[in-house]
This record gives structure tokens, sequence and C-alpha cells, in this order.
């Protein structure tokens, strides 16, 4: 069973970050390291976790929904970017199999749903003039985030 790592993180520099810093939440390390970036980068003027939603219809049940991204950022060239942290691999759709599984439908509808949120957070940051960005560990790793794994 995979071990996921959750806490809070102490900003040190807590004028940059917009929005409780006695209440900001990592759900992974990958976050907990990101966070640490931007507390630190000093082109990052100001960050926050978990404190938009934007709405979307999703495609699995046809429903409205919140979509809460991991970070909004904001750099000292004015661009603002949406940031979402996933592994690449629940980027890519999966791969077709023969056997439908219950594993395999659970992916499936993980992607679509997925695909619902990024959808309606492109359209939503094209309308404010933010960027929407979904990283990696390939971009953790360009940027200089160092990728932990426990």
């Amino acid at each position: 069973m995979k071990k996921f790592y959750s806490g809070r993180y102490r900003p040190s520099n807590p004028g940059k970050y917009a929005g409780n810093y006695k209440n900001i939440e990592y759900r992974s390390l990958w976050e907990r390291q990101t966070f640490r970036w931007c507390d630190t980068n000093s082109s990052v003027v100001k960050w926050s976790s978990e404190e938009i939603g934007i709405p979307y219809k999703c495609k699995t049940d046809g429903k409205k929904h919140i979509y809460i991204p991991d970070l909004k950022i904001t750099f000292d060239n004015g661009e603002t970017h949406i940031i979402e942290i996933k592994p690449k691999a629940q980027t890519i759709a999966p791969k077709k199999q023969l056997k439908k599984t219950k594993q395999y439908i659970i992916k499936v509808l993980m992607y679509v749903k997925n695909l619902s949120k990024w959808e309606s957070a492109e359209a939503w940051c094209k309308d404010k003039g933010y960027i929407f960005s979904i990283w990696t560990e390939d971009t953790l790793k360009n940027l200089g985030i160092k990728i932990l794994t426990k």
C-alpha cells in the first residue's frame, strides 16, 4: 500500500503567502518541496495553496463540482500561474485494455474527471489572464525542485 505524506508547512517568508500562512497544508512531498521553492524563490512575489475554487462540470457524472488547484503563484514579471502538481502517469490516458478490470475503470474515470477539471481551469485562467499548468516530476526537476520519495 502506498504511503502518502501530509502535514503543515511553516513558511520562512510569511509575507509572501496570500492567505492564512498558519494554515498551509501539503498533501505530498512534492507539494512540500514546491512550497519551499515558492517560499524561498526571489522570483515568486506571492503564492498560495488551495485558496481558490474553480467550478467545473464533470464528464463522468454530469454534475457541477468545485476544483481546488494546488497552487497560485504570482511571479515578479507579473504573470500569475495556477498550478496542479501530478505524477506524469496521471496526466496520460490509461492504455486501452481488452479486459476491463475494476482498476482500469477507476483509472479511466479518474483521468476523465481530471480532464474535466483541467479544461475548466484553462478557460477560467484565460478569462482572468492567468496561466494554467500541470507540473509533473519532470517540471519539478527542471525548476531545480528536489524530488523526495520519503
